[in-house]
């Protein structure tokens, strides 16, 4: 799924326009980047939350050449989904009872 689909089902919701819908979709994202920016935890029940984690500097090396490469520390953006979220990916097998 695209931004452009996702701003096509928010649309489809409700009396809204195209320009309604992007204005909706951009601020949740918006608003989601600026959170894990300034280092805030996004909660969002029954789908997950984002976070950052920090990576620590390490050494790579070059696929191409095997050249030594220093990689510095950052941070990485995280979701980790929720148990909701997961069951519902992975739904357990059905059993059946004899």
């Amino acid at each position: 799924m695209t931004k452009a689909d996702l701003v096509d089902k928010v649309t489809d919701l409700g009396d809204l326009t195209r320009r309604d819908g992007e204005v909706i979709v951009e601020t949740l994202f918006d608003s989601v980047i600026g959170a894990l920016k300034t280092g805030d935890k996004i909660e969002i029940r029954g789908f997950g939350s984002f976070r950052t984690r920090q990576r620590n500097a390490r050494v790579g090396r070059n696929p191409k050449t095997g050249a030594r490469v220093d990689v510095p520390a950052k941070r990485v953006p995280f979701f980790k989904p929720s148990k909701e979220l997961r069951d519902l990916v992975n739904p357990k097998a059905v059993t059946e009872v004899h």
